[in-house]
């Protein structure tokens, strides 16, 4: 098996939304999809097929057509839903192929605590790594369900973040195969692809551009991507593996699983009569609260 996977968001601290510096993401992880090596390359002729037709005029355009990408960030921006209805459309229709051929989407990711990196004490290199170890373990489960050995392929990085990753993942990969059985499918360590050559790195793009969306609405309350659990990419639902998910930061609800991700209701921000349960508080004060309350619970843990 082949798991093709990307980022979701940035390692950097999140804020708000409003922040000026700190705005990006709310949450980091990988996501993507996985297929049987043998339907990869056939995957991946289809996804080239179906961009080639409704990006026609752009690739025209393009100095390098063979090596044209559309970002899965422009696919799942906040005016698709109105302006571009087709790149939903395409990309419904390469989710019900990838299930016709056996192959599962998936995604995983760590809500970040609020506040600046010096309010949350931020190691970027250490949130990346707990993000990757997660999802290596969740492919790993996956590939032993299906009696699979599995290769993992992610976007090209600089050849000084492939050598400092490098590293920590074969730690994690053979040092923790004695209580989990499971890490011997993992053949290598992830081996990267440059996207703009890799048909299936764009479409792992993609996915995780959609998973992105979907986790912004559920964690951010003012979220503009409320049209993404609003079933214009409803083929995702049952395709994702059982063990993708959520990770909420020190919340008192569940993580978010699988095909739940594009739930419509949001198990943060719950209705009571028709109304959000703290809806006409101010965003500012909502976020100062939580931010004291996150570093209240960081003093009493590390006092212990």
């Amino acid at each position: 098996m082949l798991a093709y996977i990307d980022e979701i968001g940035e390692t950097g601290a999140f804020v708000s939304r409003s922040d000026p510096r700190f705005s990006t993401s709310p949450a980091f992880g990988y996501a993507g999809f996985v297929i049987a090596a043998e339907r990869a390359r056939q995957f991946g002729q289809i996804f080239t097929a179906e961009k080639r037709k409704v990006f026609a005029t752009e690739i025209a355009a393009s100095t390098k057509p063979a090596q044209w990408e559309k970002k899965g960030s422009q696919i799942f921006h906040q005016t698709t839903i109105d302006r571009y209805p087709q790149q939903l459309r395409v990309f419904n229709g390469l989710a019900h192929r990838l299930r016709s051929l056996g192959g599962h989407l998936f995604y995983y990711a760590d809500e970040k605590p609020c506040g600046t990196p010096k309010q949350t004490k931020l190691d970027t290199a250490a949130r990346e790594s707990a993000a990757m170890r997660e999802t290596l373990n969740r492919l790993a489960r996956h590939a032993d369900d299906q009696g699979q050995h599995l290769l993992v392929l992610m976007d090209q990085v600089n050849e000084k973040q492939r050598v400092e990753r490098m590293p920590a993942m074969y730690a994690h990969m053979f040092g923790r195969p004695g209580a989990f059985e499971e890490m011997k499918r993992i053949v290598e360590p992830p081996m990267h692809l440059d996207s703009a050559v890799s048909s299936n790195i764009q479409f792992a793009d993609w996915v995780a551009a959609c998973a992105s969306r979907a986790i912004d609405y559920h964690l951010i309350e003012s979220s503009q991507y409320a049209w993404i659990t609003s079933g214009k990419v409803d083929a995702v639902r049952g395709l994702f593996t059982n063990n993708s998910k959520v990770h909420l930061w020190h919340r008192g609800v569940s993580d978010i699983h699988h095909s739940d991700l594009f739930n419509r209701e949001r198990s943060l921000y719950p209705r009571i009569a028709g109304q959000r349960v703290g809806e006409g508080i101010p965003d500012g004060f909502l976020r100062a609260l939580r931010a004291g309350s996150e570093r209240n619970h960081a003093k009493r843990t590390n006092s212990k």
